[in-house]
């Protein structure tokens, strides 16, 4: 019988040998993960199968590197992954497991897990919370807090969570709210953002929210920078990080100068409306971002050169208003359709 094909997508997955990530396009199946150096390649750069393998998520192997999983085949060796958001990495490791489970012969697996050390009913689904605690009306508000003339921006502190959760009937006690704050926080759902809250992270064994009002932490998906007693052209390249997160995900991204194609993070922000993209091997800077305002963005059949390095189908290009032009490639059709429309929305009503 054929392996049903589940999901596929880029990933940045660590070399076997060298400790170098790169970004993969990866396809899961009932039986196994394939990876690809490329979306176009007829054969997988490698195999993993899923028969007796466990997964682990989140994996804290690297302090570095947030939203890794890792897949532990049944001759014990270890593949992880990296998604480039929080929601990206829950619906791959749901997906996983599910194929994992399937393989046990209707078993249910169990995965060593954060869930189970910090002792959490397996009741309460720390995904759902987490978009609950985002909802910008009733969820907990990000502010710009001051501390030792840094300001940090889109953040709360420990205590705000405790007292929020209690508030909203989510948990009975303090005790209570700060074992679910420090699920959060070990799932990768809430971040440290102060020396205080990442003292608190490095100290314990597992990571500990702090009920502190000077431990302060922000949402995984949010525009959360910090800054220092900035000049004003630092000030005015900040403003771009003030708008809400409105879609990210990876597409590959044709270069201005090489016309290589390349698989880049993109962050869409709404409110001044900027695409900012990153190299999703690495940290937090991103490599360059375009201005939406009065931009304008369609699908496209053709781009030149693109066939040269075997890229074709779900092309979509972005002409800025002072005439530079993007093409980028969406994983899929419908992929594609999702971000033009997002990006419609928010350069018609950005700054």
């Amino acid at each position: 019988m054929e392996p049903q094909q589940i999901r596929e997508g880029y990933l940045v997955k660590k070399g076997s040998v060298l400790n170098s990530w790169k970004a993969v396009w990866v396809v899961l199946s009932d039986d196994g993960v394939d990876f690809y150096k490329k979306k176009t390649d007829r054969s997988p750069k490698g195999m993993i199968p899923l028969k007796g393998a466990t997964l682990a998520s989140p994996c804290q192997d690297f302090s570095k590197r947030m939203l890794v999983f890792k897949i532990t085949t049944e001759k014990k060796q270890d593949h992880f992954f990296q998604a480039s958001h929080v929601e990206e990495r829950e619906q791959w490791v749901k997906d996983i497991k599910r194929a994992i489970a399937c393989n046990q012969g209707g078993r249910k697996f169990a995965r060593k897990s954060t869930r189970r050390s910090i002792r959490l009913p397996d009741t309460v689904n720390l995904n759902e919370l987490y978009i609950v605690m985002r909802d910008q009306d009733d969820g907990v508000k990000e502010l710009k807090l001051e501390q030792e003339g840094r300001w940090f921006n889109h953040c709360f502190t420990g205590a705000t969570v405790v007292d929020w959760l209690i508030s909203k009937g989510r948990a009975r006690n303090r005790p209570e709210a700060l074992m679910l704050g420090t699920g959060l926080l070990n799932e990768g759902f809430l971040q440290p953002a102060g020396d205080l809250s990442k003292d608190g992270c490095e100290r314990a064994e597992q990571s500990a929210l702090l009920d502190d009002t000077n431990a302060l932490y922000y949402f995984a998906d949010s525009g959360f920078f910090c800054e220092g007693y900035s000049s004003d052209e630092d000030v005015l390249l900040k403003e771009e990080f003030r708008g809400n997160i409105v879609k990210q995900g990876c597409l590959l991204k044709q270069g201005h100068r090489r016309k290589n194609w390349k698989v880049r993070k993109f962050i869409l922000r709404d409110d001044p409306a900027f695409l900012h993209y990153y190299d999703p091997t690495k940290g937090e800077d991103p490599l360059g971002s375009i201005h939406l305002r009065g931009s304008v963005v369609t699908a496209v059949e053709f781009v030149p050169d693109a066939k040269k390095y075997d890229v074709d189908g779900d092309l979509f290009e972005i002409i800025t208003s002072d005439e530079t032009h993007y093409f980028l490639q969406a994983a899929t059709a419908e992929e594609r359709k999702e971000w033009i429309k997002a990006i419609q929305v928010v350069s018609k009503s950005g700054k």
